[in-house]
C-alpha cells in the first residue's frame, strides 16, 4: 500500500492481504513468534522439521508455522539453518511493524484497482476502517475469507479463488 501511494506508476494493481492503511497494534502472537525464532537460532537447527518442532511450542497451527519457517535459509557454511531476517532485527522492529506512514488520504491516493482481502477472524481490517480505505484506494473491492490474519497460509484455496 505504501509503494502504491508513494509511486503509483510502479503498481499496476494492488492486493493487500489483511492489512489496512492505519497504524495497527500487533497481536501478542508476534512476540511469541519472535521468541520461537530466537530459540531456533540459538539451537542452530539442521533441518526444517527440527525448527518446526521448536515452533510448535509457540504456535499450534501448522500453516502459520510453515509461513514463519519460510524465513529459514541455509547458513553460508551449509551446516545449519539460519533466519533470513535476523531475530534482533525483528525484535527491534516489532513496535513499528504495524505503523502506516500516511495519515491524510486528502494528500495521497492510489486510483488503481485494489482488492482488499480480509480475514474475518482477524482484527486488522475492521469495518470502521473501510471508509478510510476507500479514501486512500477509491477503486477498492473487499473480499472476506473465513480465516485469521494469516489468510494465505490458513486458507490458500479460498484465497486463490477469491483473488482470481
Amino acid at each position: 500500500m505504501t509503494v502504491a501511494l508513494r509511486s503509483p506508476q510502479l503498481v499496476g494493481a494492488l492486493i493487500p492481504v489483511d492489512n489496512a492503511p492505519v497504524d495497527a497494534n500487533l497481536k501478542d502472537d508476534f512476540h511469541k513468534y519472535v521468541q520461537g525464532m530466537r530459540n531456533i537460532e540459538q539451537v542452530q537447527v539442521k533441518r526444517q522439521a527440527d525448527a518446526d518442532d521448536i515452533l510448535k511450542k509457540y504456535e499450534k497451527a501448522l500453516p502459520i508455522r510453515q509461513f514463519l519457517l519460510t524465513n529459514l535459509v541455509r547458513s553460508s557454511d551449509g551446516e545449519h539453518l539460519r533466519l533470513r531476517i535476523p531475530v534482533k532485527t525483528l525484535t527491534l522492529s516489532l513496535d513499528k511493524m504495524g505503523d502506516f506512514p500516511f495519515n491524510d488520504p486528502d494528500e495521497v491516493r492510489y486510483d488503481g484497482q485494489t482488492l482488499i482481502v480480509r480475514g474475518t477472524k482477524s482484527h486488522y481490517v475492521a469495518d470502521d476502517v473501510l471508509p478510510l480505505i476507500g479514501r486512500f484506494f477509491p477503486m477498492f473491492k473487499l473480499i472476506d475469507i473465513d480465516s485469521g490474519h494469516w489468510v494465505i497460509s490458513e486458507r490458500p484455496e479460498a484465497f486463490r479463488q477469491g483473488a482470481s
